[in-house]
């Protein structure tokens, strides 16, 4: 592969000549030919025999040259891309063959490449940092999660239901005095304050005893998933048939040793007190880096082909499915079961996406200024991490993930880490 020529010719795209040597074109399009002449049929020849030069002589000299031409072009594409210190970004591609004979192959074409990136101001960011204190409030929280895990559930008939409460209910929407679909239910189970129903629902109930007959008012929110609902005011005919609450145990040391490997309640509170310790000082790093990532993406300054965007996207989009189906279910029947339209969820997706590939595009411009560099060790231990991650052999690893791929991340993470460390705290 040879780089003829790489000019510029608008905003992020531009415009390459690329020539293949003819000895490599005419090897791939033997191999074309050898693929093919299973299923050509000549006159006087076996199916599958014929000789090449008979089926050129039959369909003209370049009959494989197309097929052999798309084999070649992408990698050596690539490869001019790199030699022009350009990052190509997948897009639409404007190709034109100028000459393809035995001398050679070249073609010209127009590709969209990653933006030149500016920022400034990168060290010394300044973040809010989050309280490490746990308090006793903290603690007794978390006591109450346990008691009520471990609670017995119990009917209440002396007084009114109560948030956190569990009801037993029927309920049947009306919309212009009319049921409507989804809009009816016999003995369901409500956690009120849950926010499981639309808002308005649960706060209505509060305050009903069992054996009441009642009807609310509620609105669909502008932006629920049924289209006919959107907005809507209707009114549900409820019977609350049961209310239950949670009987909670006494937090004692009977119920410490019950409950976890601790015989009293001060071992047990010194244990949640160092896991929410713990759980506080990861919660902050990932404050602080989520405030770091809001700066950077405020930072960067490129002229960002939507391309990028896109394609981010559409990453998003498939971990998304690839999210539903380990819960086992498709994305076609998520999105009808939900209402969701392709178009909805892009959108609903689509500003994360644009963080993302800005945040990329910062720490790929501040590893190139530190001069931030990924060693052989570095790349040696990430396919490591990455095979006891998934618990495979380490030479799947480096066939699922280039040493290019793997390059590029350490760089980045080592950019964010040098971001993170310069970072100052705001008093």
């Amino acid at each position: 592969m040879t780089l003829k020529s790489s000019n510029k010719v608008e905003t992020n795209r531009y415009e390459l000549v690329v020539e293949i040597d003819g000895d490599t074109f005419m090897n791939a399009v033997n191999a074309v030919y050898k693929k093919q002449v299973k299923n050509i049929t000549i006159p006087g020849f076996r199916k599958g025999k014929a000789p090449r030069s008979i089926i050129e002589r039959e369909y003209g000299e370049g009959v494989f040259y197309e097929d052999a031409m798309k084999e070649l072009y992408p990698q050596a594409l690539e490869d001019a891309a790199e030699e022009a210190g350009l990052e190509l970004v997948r897009d639409t591609i404007d190709l034109d063959v100028e000459k393809a004979d035995k001398s050679g192959f070249v073609f010209k074409a127009v590709v969209t490449v990653e933006p030149e990136v500016e920022i400034e101001n990168y060290k010394g960011i300044s973040v809010k940092p989050m309280s490490l204190e746990i308090t006793d409030k903290d603690i007794d929280e978390e006591i109450q999660k346990v008691l009520k895990r471990n609670s017995r559930i119990v009917s209440v008939e002396d007084r009114p239901a109560e948030k956190d409460d569990i009801v037993v209910i029927d309920f049947k929407g009306l919309l212009d005095g009319e049921a409507f679909d989804g809009g009816t239910a016999e003995n369901y189970s409500l956690t009120l304050g849950s926010g499981a129903f639309i808002p308005g629902f649960e706060d209505q109930v509060i305050g009903h005893k069992s054996g009441e007959e009642f009807t609310i008012d509620v609105t669909f929110p502008e932006d629920y998933q049924v289209e006919e609902l959107k907005g809507k005011a209707v009114k549900f005919e409820i019977k609350l048939h049961e209310v239950k609450t949670h009987e909670l145990s006494e937090f004692d040391d009977e119920f410490v040793k019950d409950v976890s490997e601790f015989d009293t309640v001060d071992e047990y509170k010194a244990d949640i007190k160092k896991k929410l310790e713990e759980s506080r000082k990861e919660e902050a790093e990932n404050d602080k880096e989520r405030q770091i990532v809001e700066k950077l993406t405020e930072l960067v300054k490129a002229e960002i082909p939507e391309a990028m965007f896109e394609n981010r996207l559409d990453g998003i989009v498939d971990e998304f499915a690839m999210n539903l189906r380990t819960q086992g279910i498709d994305l076609d029947t998520y999105m009808q079961y939900t209402g969701l339209t392709d178009e909805k969820l892009r959108e609903t997706y689509y500003d994360r996406a644009v963080s993302q590939v800005k945040v990329r595009l910062a720490l790929k411009k501040i590893a190139e200024i530190e001069g931030f560099k990924a060693t052989e060790e570095d790349i040696e231990n990430k396919y490591s991490e990455l095979a006891e991650t998934y618990k495979v052999e380490i030479d799947r690893v480096k066939a699922a993930f280039t040493s290019k791929n793997i390059a590029d991340d350490i760089e980045l993470s080592k950019a964010m880490d040098f971001v993170k460390e310069s970072a100052v705290n705001e008093e």
